[in-house]
């Protein structure tokens, strides 16, 4: 077929409306250096705490150049970030925004996204690499500021479900956390999960387990920070070998498909668990099938698959790089491999599944 028979085959609408998607998309990734500037200059916070104000006026509040702050004003609100009020040239943060971009603690807030789209970024070249070896990136080669935005991105989830109803979903759990029990959170991260369980639960002794020694400095300053470290310590140590034992509960948030062995890792966590203690299992929504996956969420997610949690997984020990869209079906196939005989879905959000195993 020649050019001229197949561009005459092009149907044009679909055409346009493709060019559209990629207007708006080349728009998103621009807007990433532009948040992360308003997040970094507190913009957000000052227009959330103030209300409506001029350039003039919010360059003063916010000790910044107006000539600058007038075009990231004007991105803002060409994106729909932010409102404006032509008669008076006054810019505002509407309250649904706010909850992306201003409020630390609603369960919307967007902001660690954007700082591990920029992660992303930064990763670009290892993963290239690893495209043509095979081979994978450890997380402790990760781009440098990988760590804090996943911590960041994770956060706003955990703090406003994990004790309020993901805890409370599992089979008789959360009255052992209240009388008294013994619980290893198995990939840490910065700890913010095992913060969060140990100040919910006084009576609970945590311990939080991380292979990167980076995480663990991270997660003991905010135990410290939030006065929970009577009951929640912190150890470098890996899911396949940590030294715990007779624990009631065990929990893995987001990191079981990074892990190179989740198998193994399964095995020893059945090992370390009492009789009738409980594995919980918090994963990326997915569906079983990569058509069921196509929407945005499953956009996202193995985006960061791609850049983050295969090169992790491929970098140790089995490689079984599960990828964050591995879907229910192939978790419980490793999760019942080693010694758990019951597996269900206890909970779901539109960005999490929470899965209970018992032996």
């Amino acid at each position: 077929m020649s050019n001229t028979q197949e561009s005459r085959s092009l149907d044009e609408i679909k055409l346009n409306a493709f060019i559209g998607q990629i207007l708006s998309d080349l728009g998103g990734a621009s807007s990433v250096a532009l948040v992360r500037m308003g997040d970094a200059l507190g913009l957000y916070k000052i227009l959330h705490s103030k209300g409506a104000m001029t350039s003039a006026e919010l360059a003063r509040a916010a000790k910044v150049d107006e000539r600058y702050l007038r075009e990231w004003l004007s991105h803002q609100a060409a994106s729909g970030y932010l409102s404006y009020e032509p008669e008076t040239a006054r810019f505002s943060l509407p309250p649904e925004q706010a909850m992306v971009f201003a409020e630390e603690d609603s369960p919307v807030y967007m902001m660690g996204g954007f700082d591990l789209m920029a992660a992303l970024l930064d990763n670009q070249d290892k993963v290239l690499a690893s495209f043509r070896s095979g081979t994978g990136v450890a997380w402790g080669d990760q781009a440098g500021c990988m760590f804090c935005a996943v911590a960041r991105f994770f956060r706003p989830g955990y703090h406003n479900s994990l004790v309020s109803a993901w805890l409370p979903a599992l089979d008789g759990v959360a009255k052992k956390l209240e009388a008294g029990a013994r619980v290893a959170d198995v990939g840490c991260g910065h700890g913010w999960s095992t913060v969060l369980m140990a100040k919910a639960f006084p009576n609970s002794q945590f311990i939080g387990y991380d292979f990167h020694a980076g995480f663990i400095d991270e997660a003991r300053a905010h135990a410290k920070a939030h006065g929970v470290s009577a009951n929640a310590r912190f150890e470098v140590g890996l899911a396949k070998d940590y030294p715990a034992r007779d624990l009631d509960l065990v929990t893995c948030f987001d990191c079981l498909h990074d892990m190179g062995d989740p198998v193994g890792a399964a095995a020893h966590i059945r090992q370390s668990l009492k009789q009738e203690g409980t594995w919980m299992i918090v994963e990326p929504m997915a569906g079983d099938a990569l058509q069921d996956n196509l929407n945005p969420v499953g956009r996202l997610y193995y985006a960061g698959s791609t850049m983050i949690c295969l090169p992790t997984s491929r970098s140790q020990e089995v490689g079984a790089a599960l990828g964050a869209q591995a879907g229910e079906a192939r978790l419980r196939e490793v999760v019942q491999a080693r010694g758990f005989s019951s597996v269900r879905r206890a909970t779901e959000t539109p960005f999490n599944m929470i899965l209970e195993a018992r032996p």
